[in-house]
């Protein structure tokens, strides 16, 4: 089970910047959402983004390539995903989760997607969903056109969610199922 999905700007020399957080169930040992619990899930999902972050840093300066703070203006041809980097790390229990559990991201641009999983599950079919979700996410938000709104429009991103991640089950999800939820949603994802 996918336990959150972490949208970040992983920055350069300025830190990390989350742009859009979901959690999905509760974790072991969680009590009621109450101010506390919501606070605790928010450093702990900091917490993710600033270890992707460093991870997106380490892999750009291992590449030779300079990582730019500045989000780029989205091509006018779909974003393919299939060359992005990506990768995978443990959190160890208490860092900052009660016990351990495996990160997946995903470098697109400026941009870095991770998915929070509990360490037995399926990491292939993690990178798979997040490299179906990302440009989705990409193209439903605008986030790399003018006047990027990720933080105005998290309603776009939930209805993604909703779909590909459904209470954070990963599905193994076919062609015809995404091609009829991208004109259901009026997307144009490359192949």
């Amino acid at each position: 089970m996918v336990r959150a999905f972490v949208l970040l700007a992983p920055g350069g020399p300025a830190p990390c910047r989350v742009l859009y957080a979901r959690t999905f169930g509760t974790p072991p040992g969680a009590g009621p959402g109450g101010p506390r619990q919501r606070l605790r899930r928010k450093e702990q999902l900091l917490v993710v983004a600033r270890q992707v972050a460093s991870q997106c840093q380490l892999l750009q300066a291992s590449l030779g390539r300079p990582s730019s703070p500045q989000l780029p203006q989205l091509p006018d041809e779909p974003v393919s995903l299939q060359d992005a980097p990506g990768g995978v790390f443990q959190m160890s229990p208490g860092d900052p989760f009660p016990e351990r559990v495996t990160v997946v991201w995903l470098s697109v641009l400026a941009l870095a997607f991770a998915l929070v999983c509990e360490p037995q599950e399926n990491l292939s079919l993690a990178e798979i969903t997040l490299r179906r979700l990302a440009p989705r996410l990409l193209l439903s938000l605008r986030l790399l056109g003018p006047g990027a709104d990720v933080l105005l429009r998290p309603d776009a991103a939930d209805g993604l969610l909703d779909r590909l991640l459904p209470h954070g089950q990963m599905l193994f999800l076919n062609e015809r199922f995404l091609q009829a939820m991208d004109r259901e949603l009026g997307l144009k994802v490359s192949r």
